[in-house]
């Protein structure tokens, strides 16, 4: 196992279990408002946590993967909005942070705070290619955390002269750049504000740009060498997991005084919720031990010096996939048990089962990822581990 960080592990565990109960008192202001509460964002900011993921030289902590995903799970559980921003938000200022030019970095960075920051990675909009940089207008969905965010990164495609593919770049701005949608309406992740963004032919010059999917980091060290999807499938098992683990929390606390049918007997007595509750939580821990064995050994190859594979990339997707639908089975298992009062809002039951649905709707862990992973085992050549 490779050597981490223990001080600042527990620094940030603890980090986390401070501000936990101001963050849930908050959370349904963020259902209601449609994005997170700024006193949450200022909690998460204050504490450091944004800054996990960002390079030392930048003001960031540079925590090492595992315990990245360990304080995104406690954040899930605390509260679903809070910890998909806290990944998101960590993520968006990470990516900049280790792969601009130190042209670009004079500006995000110059003021003493570090910035908060949002990204839409899918090239969805359209991006022409200008004197001194690029001109973007369209629209990008799913920004989260965009309306608390000074920065904004967003994805386009740009021939390339090397080949007759377009090169997936990333694109920085200021926020103030780009339209806001408010069509953040949801069924789960209400909390999270991920709306739309529109550019209107803005300029953005080519400092600040960045390949992501091919190029080299700029600065920092072997976390920002893990590439794509390995930099980002992590978060997304810390998130479903610490869901799911509240969800079964919830039930087990629920069971003494839950009572069902005619005449009603305490759930906590029948044997077949004794059975599937064993199993559920079983089911939970091998997903969790599988993402943890697997990004373990990813971390120890780039720490190593090495470059993670095709397949390495595609195992690492694959298992946030694997894991995202396993709590998603969990929750929905707790959800069915709990019985009809879990129908009511404000309750932790439904809203994980809202938000874990929401957030399986990720490219990142769409069921392509065990095609590719397949694929990849039968040593089929040119996979695309983000396809």
């Amino acid at each position: 196992m490779t050597a981490r960080d223990e001080d600042l592990r527990q620094t940030l565990l603890v980090a986390v279990a401070r501000i936990r109960p101001e963050i849930e008192r908050a959370s349904a202001d963020g259902e209601a408002a449609m994005t997170l509460p700024t006193s949450s964002v200022s909690l998460l900011a204050d504490a450091g946590l944004l800054r996990m993921k960002l390079p030392k030289d930048l003001g960031g902590l540079e925590a090492d993967l595992i315990t990245q995903y360990e304080v995104v799970e406690a954040m899930a559980y605390a509260d679903a909005a809070a910890g998909w921003c806290l990944m998101i938000g960590a993520t968006c200022i990470a990516l900049p942070g280790a792969f601009l030019p130190d042209a670009a970095i004079e500006e995000v960075f110059r003021s003493s705070r570090v910035p908060l920051a949002a990204a839409a990675v899918a090239p969805s909009g359209q991006v022409t290619p200008s004197e001194g940089g690029y001109i973007l207008r369209g629209r990008w969905p799913f920004a989260s955390g965009v309306r608390h965010s000074d920065w904004l990164t967003v994805g386009g495609l740009v021939p390339d002269d090397r080949s007759d593919r377009p090169r997936h770049l990333m694109f920085v701005l200021p926020t103030s750049g780009a339209h806001i949608e408010d069509n953040w309406d949801t069924i789960g992740l209400r909390g999270t504000g991920s709306c739309d963004v529109t550019l209107r032919d803005v300029f953005v010059p080519t400092a600040f740009s960045f390949d992501l999917l091919t190029g080299e980091p700029a600065r920092g060290g072997p976390l920002y060498r893990l590439g794509m999807p390995a930099l980002v499938a992590y978060e997304h098992v810390a998130f479903a997991v610490g869901v799911a683990r509240r969800a079964i929390d919830t039930l087990i606390a629920l069971a003494p005084s839950k009572r069902r049918g005619i005449p009603p007997s305490p759930l906590i007595e029948r044997g077949a919720f004794q059975r599937d509750l064993g199993e559920l939580n079983l089911r939970l821990w091998a997903a969790r031990a599988l993402a943890l064995e697997r990004n373990w050994e990813a971390w120890r190859r780039v720490t190593g010096g090495e470059r993670l594979d095709n397949r390495m990339q595609a195992e690492l997707r694959a298992v946030a996939t694997f894991a995202t639908d396993v709590a998603l089975g969990v929750v929905l298992q707790a959800y069915r048990y709990a019985g009809g009062s879990v129908v009511y809002k404000p309750n932790v039951l439904e809203r994980a089962l809202r938000d874990l649905q929401t957030a399986s709707q990720h490219l990142m862990v769409s069921s392509s990822a065990y095609e590719i992973l397949g694929e990849a085992l039968l040593g089929v050549s040119g996979i695309q581990p983000l396809s």
